[in-house]
């Protein structure tokens, strides 16, 4: 018996600590006395990681600077090189539409054999009305071949490199271009005038033409093929005692964005002129 009951004693000891920290554990308390005890580390392992971490900081923020500025830098190189394939692919699509409705203008007229030409210069004269195009007399350009666009006629080759030529719009005052109006079919002359503005003179008295109407070319005086379109009829100013009617046009042509042009090449202009009657000056 006195083997026995020191064990025995020890079990029950044990046994009423083990239901005490259950009664304990129940009750709650052992958390709160849990946490009371871990404040003080939990606070101090905080502190000791903020002052590692501002430590840490301190050390590699130049290093990090430079790694943002370098991203920062490749970052603007690329953006810069995405916009500048944005604006060729948008150049490319807009000669591509270009390019397609030439293909479409023709097709409409195959009667002629034509030179895509690129527009090179401009006229910076207020009082002269040209352009200047990739193509001259080594492509086979010749004084005189009409120039057309996708939409109609834009002029005639003025002059000629072996490399390049100067193309004399419909809008300069040097031109004058034989034309019909339809539907009436009256015969008129389209001139330009140093402002740019496009007219029609020598229209009959008795002709009928209305605003909206077409202008083509009629192919008289040889210079330039018939039935191209030149442009459309905006207004029309007749007097009663007047010998001709004129009127104001629109060309169908953008002069503003010529970049791609057709030349006529099997076109060969005529002159006239020597079998013209000679008018008499006072």
């Amino acid at each position: 018996m006195k083997r026995r009951f020191p064990s025995f004693i020890r079990n029950i000891v044990f046994s009423l600590l083990v239901i005490g920290l259950l009664a304990l554990a129940l009750g709650g308390y052992i958390g709160t006395l849990s946490r009371l005890a871990l404040t003080p580390i939990v606070a101090a392992q905080t502190w000791v990681s903020r002052q590692y971490k501002g430590f840490e900081d301190f050390i590699t923020a130049p290093r990090d600077v430079t790694v943002i500025r370098q991203q920062n830098a490749n970052l603007e190189a690329e953006n810069a090189h995405l916009q500048a394939q944005i604006v060729e692919l948008q150049q490319q699509l807009s000669e591509y539409k270009i390019l397609a409705a030439l293909l479409d203008f023709a097709r409409a007229h195959p009667e002629h054999q034509y030179l895509g030409a690129t527009v090179i210069g401009r006229d910076i004269s207020p009082f002269l009305h040209y352009v200047i195009i990739n193509r001259g007399s080594d492509d086979g350009l010749r004084r005189g071949m009409p120039i057309v666009t996708q939409k109609g006629l834009a002029g005639r080759v003025a002059q000629v490199t072996a490399k390049s030529a100067r193309v004399e719009l419909v809008t300069d005052p040097s031109i004058k271009v034989n034309v019909r109006v339809q539907p009436s079919r009256s015969e008129a002359v389209l001139t330009g005038s140093i402002t740019g503005d496009v007219s029609l003179e020598q229209i009959p008295q008795d002709a009928k033409v209305n605003p909206g109407d077409l202008i083509l070319t009629s192919g008289l005086g040889g210079n330039y093929p018939p039935n191209i379109i030149v442009g459309q009829v905006t207004s029309v100013r007749s007097q009663e005692y007047a010998l001709f009617q004129n009127a104001s046009v629109q060309p169908v042509t953008d002069f503003s964005e010529l970049e791609i042009v057709l030349v006529i090449t099997n076109f060969n202009p005529i002159d006239i002129e020597p079998l013209l009657p000679a008018t008499e000056t006072p």
